[in-house]
């Protein structure tokens, strides 16, 4: 299982002095001790409103949006990420989830045909500083890039600006990096998703979500090697993507961190469409690989129930 210790953190220079303390701690937080990310994705409510929660092939509980929060403190996660006010109802009732507060967000009714994306932020630090200081446990901050959008370099000069403040405060920082736009002919070419992460490093973000690459040749996994290599320090991540069977899932992940040198993954609808108790063992399952380096076969015996994990 790997592990880091207090002085193997390696902090930016942009966390003040008087903030390193409170930074080392959130990382260890998010990562559990390990240098790895297991986020749960809990934003979709307004990245893709109801569709994510009610219908067919998904779990009635999901239209409730206590379910992402029960899944959150039974389940073995890392950080719950969702939106400020999404976090605000609940977080008093699981003081123990870990929260990244997502800092921008858009609905998805406007199409890339119509105009390409923006997602602007919804509010700044002081509120989520605000929410700290009244006691919830929110780590880090989240923001969404569209790479090759028209409004691509205001969305970089928030993310610029949010990364200096969260650091300057302790936080952690993942971007969410998506290539979308009417200048982009292919989201998930692997020489734009290593430009992405390469983008991530230099805006100064600790983490950086970004969808699989689709390669013309050889394997995602592969293909995202060459990613992993080009966003540095800034940890890989790649999005989970619609609900799939669960071995499916967990074989992309295992070959994700050790053939594509993700470190770690980004996971929503296929966790929380589940049922709760389906849900809560998949999360298990999934930190068994991301946290505990555990074959497919040992994280396939997590979610049939034949084994447990826990940290």
């Amino acid at each position: 299982m790997p592990t880091i210790t207090r002085d193997q953190v390696k902090v930016p220079a942009d966390v003040m002095p008087e903030s390193r303390e409170l930074y080392i701690e959130n990382y260890l937080k998010a990562t559990r001790g390990t240098g790895r990310l297991m986020l749960f994705a809990c934003d979709q409510k307004i990245e893709h409103l109801n569709a994510d929660f009610y219908g067919e092939g998904i779990d009635i509980a999901d239209n409730e949006p206590e379910h992402l929060f029960r899944i959150g403190s039974q389940g073995v996660c890392g950080v719950l990420a969702g939106q400020r006010g999404l976090i605000a109802h609940y977080a008093a009732d699981y003081p123990e989830i870990n929260y990244l507060v997502k800092m921008n967000s858009k609905t998805n009714i406007i199409k890339t045909s119509q105009d390409d994306p923006y997602s602007p932020q919804l509010h700044d630090i002081e509120a989520v500083l605000a929410m700290r200081e009244a006691g919830v446990n929110i780590v880090g901050l989240g923001y969404t890039i569209y790479l090759g959008s028209e409004y691509e370099s205001t969305m970089l000069a928030e993310a610029g600006e949010l990364i200096a403040q969260a650091h300057a405060s302790g936080f952690l920082v993942v971007l969410w990096i998506y290539p979308r736009g009417k200048a982009v002919a292919a989201e998930k070419d692997p020489a734009l998703i290593a430009g992405a992460a390469g983008v991530a490093l230099c805006l100064g973000a600790d983490f950086v979500k970004v969808n699989p690459p689709k390669p013309a040749e050889g394997s995602p996994a592969e293909a995202l090697r060459i990613a992993s290599q080009a966003s540095g320090r800034c940890g890989l991540v790649c999005a989970g993507g619609s609900t799939v069977d669960a071995k499916t899932f967990l074989t992309q992940l295992h070959d994700q961190i050790h053939i594509g040198g993700a470190s770690g993954n980004a996971t929503g609808r296929n966790i929380h469409q589940r049922s709760f108790d389906e849900a809560v063992r998949l999360t298990k399952a999934i930190s068994a690989i991301t946290l505990a380096d555990a074959t497919v076969e040992e994280a396939l015996a997590v979610f049939n129930g034949e084994k447990d994990f826990s940290l």
